[in-house]
């Protein structure tokens, strides 16, 4: 019987080693992870002080989401620059990344890892540092951007199409712009990496056979290069929605934290931390992030049905 009950407890024991393992992750995510998802969806549902501690949580259902949606000037105003800039940076990034990969791809046999590395080091920048940068290139009156404008407005003929006065990019109508080319320049590096990697699985013989055919490299790369790297494109558009939509770090540094004049750079990630921290808001700003998971889920829906494979008939 003894030996009967040490073996049953070996092999528990050897059931429960592997778990025993693999808990701390799943501790950590229940801890850091899984309970504030669970915990904001409860908070967006109510009014609460933190100050006053859990027990003064007051139940209001759907006003917070409906204050935000349909009262909150800010909110909707915050949205539409988040949207505004995650087209103007984001499109660029790819309509960019995609052919310079596939020049880095024929251009650069041997020198090739040394420009992709240039190219993607504005990716594993510190975002601060980067912001702080460009804060004094686009300063107005000794910033590096004005000065190269200037400059080329005196060019014959297409100076008309360059300011003449120095540019203050801290206005509502410039506020944007500027936000956008700094994460169009950190990211399209990131974008180049992705599309150069996927690049190079296409099979040696396309090209091979395209090159005996005499198909040009403009050919090659649209009716070769291009259709092959739509599952990639899939992956890398989806990124960006993701990011753009929950940009926080460069609008909050280049605006120096307050969104700007007028509110021309505050992002919807912006406005949600400024109802939490700020105001001490925290079941709209709760009800905030749950509306811009909404709209990611929906623009990531609507990025599987363009780019996204799609199942061929007949296969199950």
């Amino acid at each position: 019987m003894s030996s009967m009950s040490s073996s049953r407890r070996a092999a528990f024991w050897r059931r429960c080693v592997p778990y025993l393992f693999v808990s701390p992750f799943f501790i950590l995510f229940a801890l850091f992870g899984l309970f504030p998802l669970l915990f904001s969806i409860v908070l967006s549902l109510h009014s609460w002080d933190p100050a006053a501690g859990l027990g003064a949580m007051q139940w209001v259902g759907l006003d917070n989401y409906a204050y935000a949606l349909f009262q909150d000037d800010w909110f909707r105003r915050s949205l539409y620059n988040t949207v505004w800039i995650a087209l103007v940076a984001g499109v660029p990034q790819h309509v960019v990344a995609l052919p310079l990969a596939y020049f880095l791809h024929i251009a650069f046999r041997r020198w090739r890892n040394l420009v992709l590395g240039m190219y993607f080091l504005p990716f594993i920048t510190s975002s601060v540092a980067i912001s702080l940068v460009f804060t004094a290139l686009f300063s107005r009156d000794f910033g590096v951007v004005n000065a190269a404008l200037n400059s080329m407005a005196g060019l014959p003929l297409v100076g008309a199409l360059f300011a003449s006065t120095p540019i203050d990019w801290t206005q509502p109508e410039y506020t944007k712009w500027m936000i956008s080319f700094v994460v169009f320049w950190r990211y399209v590096g990131w974008n180049t990496v992705l599309y150069l990697s996927a690049m190079q699985t296409i099979p040696k013989d396309l090209f091979e056979a395209a090159e005996m055919d005499g198909a040009s490299r403009f050919k090659v790369f649209f009716y070769i290069v291009v259709p092959m790297l739509k599952p990639m494109a899939f992956l890398a558009v989806t990124l960006s929605l993701i990011g753009n939509l929950q940009l926080f770090e460069e609008p909050f540094i280049l605006t120096g934290g307050t969104g700007g004049i007028d509110q021309g750079g505050r992002t919807a990630a912006m406005h949600m931390y400024r109802m939490a921290f700020t105001e001490g808001d925290f079941g709209t700003a709760s009800a905030i992030a749950w509306i811009l998971f909404v709209l990611i889920a929906g623009a990531s829906w609507a990025n599987n049905r363009l780019l996204g494979q799609k199942p061929v008939k007949g296969r199950t």
